[in-house]
């Protein structure tokens, strides 16, 4: 799982409990923007329809569909990414280069 508040990796050894905390910026796990279910553009900002609504998203709460997300911590994503985007820009330079 990966910290809504810091980008940082939390490995997980079992279930996630209401009052865990990351061990790295103490924000609480188990609410709703670490749920793997946290969709900001749906109906309650989540993709679980049966979820009850719950008010502040970054706070612990009871949900009982909660599930760690899965998104990859920022210190490890892949760095080809960047620079295919670098190439991409380049190629979109080039197109409006004045001759």
């Amino acid at each position: 799982m990966v910290c809504h508040s810091c980008s940082r990796e939390i490995k997980l050894l079992g279930k996630v409990a209401r009052l865990d905390e990351c061990p790295h910026c103490t924000a609480d796990q188990h609410c709703c923007k670490n749920c793997r279910f946290f969709d900001p553009g749906k109906n309650n900002q989540c993709s679980e329809t049966s979820a009850d609504y719950v008010n502040d998203k970054i706070k612990a709460n009871f949900c009982d569909y909660f599930q760690p997300n899965k998104r990859l911590p920022l210190n490890t994503r892949d760095t080809s990414t960047r620079a295919a985007q670098t190439d991409v820009k380049s190629a979109f330079d080039a197109l409006f280069k004045k001759k």
